[in-house]
């Protein structure tokens, strides 16, 4: 069943190399604009403990199994499944079908940063922070296209180069940058202090505090559930599987890295970026807005910050440049790597070269973006989700991808690996080399019974069938 790769096939120089690179996918905008205000909402401390031990379990199997594939096989997502097992061969078109889904409006929203770090650069971050502008932006008939354009074009760039060349030499760049701004942004953000026009002073301190202490008011079994689940959907999205990332990744991992040791370095490294992405964020909001200002998703990163960044006076306008510039970083490693999960099963599917595999796909995404661009303006409509949602091109996109397929493809992977070839199968890849697996027991617990059923839920919440 072990797929020896060919000679030609690219590999990570080194674990180092696949950690940063496995990193930088999963330290992406979810990172940032979901899990703090997610934290705020679900009692700050508690939510945090309940994600630091669903990432140590559920995480941990998840991401274990997908890279264990890739290394396994030797492939990418598209045609790893048909090795393992040529009548499950269908799973690798779902698991390229997400990607290619959502590739075209996460380049567009990396467009969206660099368009305020542009602002930010050119002094115009006190215009940026103005009512209306984000709206006014992302409905405008060309600005949108062309930042969608230069951000597609950088990342398809990278991905032209190759492996080493343009992922792995990227990474070991971008994400020791990405982890030293953003520490110094959450250092500072717990310094602030302001007093607003009704003599309210809040400080950094008071939102560290509202952040990390556990919040235990009006706590119900059904509320803490709901704390889970939104902690388990935080960190499924998070850690980028159930993308055909992983399996890419895991395909160019030598066979001499340690497993288990890699994937607790990724978990290490996205869990501590998400910290302190809610340390940046949480405190200064807090102080400027107040504590009922916390609001998730684009809302957060392109209305909130910038108004508290317009609040800090001339600081403010430095930290909005060194936090749109770690947002762009944050955005490029996660967008690369899901243009790589498309253009590596394209590559082994249809023995095409990686230029031309990036070209196709390139060109694919750039397209569909413009695509979803225009929902704002000339194709814009309201679609009412399953979920309650209203909704525009993006955010179906979005749904489809995130909240029906991701979820599927995970349970059907589990499904695979845990019941159809057997826990087993990943063993013989963790132990490869002589290594012992020390928490087969608990792997074998959660890709067999653990996994799916919380997968399920996860699902099913989609549907407004679980709260």
């Amino acid at each position: 069943m072990d797929q020896k790769n060919s000679q030609s096939r690219n590999t990570f120089s080194g674990s180092i190399g696949f950690i940063l690179a496995a990193a930088g996918s999963a330290v992406g905008l979810g990172n940032i604009w979901r899990f703090p205000y997610l934290a705020a909402k679900n009692g700050g401390g508690l939510f945090l403990l309940i994600y630091i031990i669903l990432a140590l379990t559920f995480g941990f199997a998840l991401l274990l199994t997908e890279i264990a594939i890739g290394r396994k096989t030797g492939q990418g997502p598209l045609t790893a499944y048909g090795v393992l097992k040529p009548s499950w061969k269908w799973l690798g078109v779902i698991a390229t079908i997400i990607p290619a889904i959502i590739l075209p409006y996460y380049s567009l929203i990396g467009g969206w940063v660099l368009k305020y770090f542009a602002a930010f650069v050119s002094g115009n971050g006190g215009a940026a922070a103005e009512d209306g502008y984000f709206t006014g932006f992302i409905t405008g008939d060309w600005q949108p296209i062309v930042f969608h354009t230069i951000f597609f074009l950088a990342t398809a760039f990278i991905i032209y180069l190759g492996v080493n060349n343009g992922i792995e030499k990227l990474s070991k760049v971008l994400m020791p940058i990405l982890v030293i701004l953003v520490v110094v942004i959450a250092v500072y953000s717990c310094t602030l202090r302001y007093t607003d026009a009704d003599g309210v002073t809040r400080t950094g301190l008071q939102g560290m505090a509202i952040y990390f202490i556990p919040d235990f008011t009006g706590l119900t079994f059904g509320k803490l559930l709901g704390i889970i689940m939104d902690a388990m959907g935080q960190l499924f999205y998070s850690l980028s599987v159930a993308m055909g990332i992983m399996i890419a990744y895991g395909s160019y991992l030598k066979k001499d890295a340690n497993l288990p040791g890699c994937v607790n370095q990724i978990e290490i490294f996205d869990t501590g970026i998400a910290l302190l992405a809610g340390l940046m964020i949480v405190p200064a909001v807090y102080t400027f807005m107040g504590r009922d200002a916390m609001s998730g998703g684009p809302g957060l990163m392109f209305i909130s910050l910038p108004k508290v960044f317009r609040s800090m006076g001339g600081i403010g306008s430095i930290l909005g440049i060194a936090f749109f510039l770690m947002v762009i970083f944050a955005a490029l490693t996660s967008c690369m790597s899901i243009l790589e999960a498309i253009v590596s099963g394209l590559i082994d599917r249809f023995h095409w070269s990686r230029k031309k595999a990036t070209i196709i796909a390139s060109l694919y995404g750039w397209l569909v973006g413009i695509f979803v661009a225009l929902g704002y303006n000339v194709l814009y409509f309201e679609y009412t989700l399953p979920n309650g949602a209203v909704a525009q091109i993006l955010d179906i996109f979005d749904y489809v991808s995130n909240n029906v397929l991701m979820p599927v493809l995970a349970i059907l992977t589990c499904i695979l690996i845990g019941w159809v070839l057997g826990p087993k199968t990943i063993r013989e890849e963790v132990e490869h080399g002589n290594r012992y697996f020390s928490r087969y027991g608990l792997y074998v617990l959660m890709i067999c019974v653990v996994c799916p059923i919380l997968l399920v839920m996860v699902f099913l919440k989609a549907f407004g069938l679980f709260a």
